[in-house]
């Protein structure tokens, strides 16, 4: 049984050639022969053929008998159909369920990081730096306020260049303060405002 990648990859290349969306286009509007479409496109019939056979296995087009010709029609309640369910939202992560979506934190943390947990360097990636900055914040625990000296202490374990870290935390809304300094808490993306004490 085709899986939903596969039927979603059927659908796209059945429609990724400038012939066979103008085919579509036509039999939008009514029912064809080949040999019609062919004089239209102006293609061989076997070219046209061809667009036909790719777009019917993709159940987008179907074929009917008259006395001497094939008369091709537009399947619009299966393209409708097909679009609906192979591109909801609720179905298109299961695309990509066995890929590994934290590969590229660890790459960038394998990167960044010394054995010792201390940065190489800090990125000048936003991305990476995302990464790292995230990574920070797990030595942050919710709810507890923090002195400068203390949010310091945590981020000299990562890098001399305290100012810079904090910055970056605080400017990415990770780390929250009070406008005098004060006061230093992880960030709650629902509550805002520094925890009661």
């Amino acid at each position: 049984m085709e899986t939903q990648a596969e039927e979603l990859l059927t659908f796209f290349k059945a429609l990724a050639d400038a012939n066979r969306l103008k085919i579509v286009g036509l039999l939008a509007q009514q029912s064809l022969t080949v040999e019609q479409l062919a004089a239209i496109l102006g293609l061989g019939p076997s070219t046209v053929s061809h667009h036909l056979s790719r777009l019917a296995a993709a159940g987008l087009v179907s074929a009917r008998a008259t006395s001497y010709y094939n008369v091709y029609q537009l399947e619009i309640g299966q393209i409708e159909e097909k679009a609906r369910r192979l591109l909801a939202r609720g179905t298109l992560p299961a695309l990509v369920e066995k890929m590994d979506i934290e590969a590229f934190d660890r790459k960038v943390l394998t990167d960044y990081l010394l054995p010792d947990g201390h940065l190489k360097t800090i990125p000048s990636q936003q991305k990476k730096l995302q990464v790292i900055l995230h990574r920070i914040m797990c030595d942050f625990d919710p709810g507890i306020i923090y002195t400068e000296k203390q949010v310091n202490g945590i981020l000299a374990r990562y890098h001399e260049d305290t100012a810079s870290l904090r910055r970056e935390l605080i400017s990415t809304h990770l780390l929250s303060r009070q406008p005098d300094g004060m006061a230093y808490w992880k960030t709650n993306p629902i509550l805002p405002g520094p925890p009661s004490v």
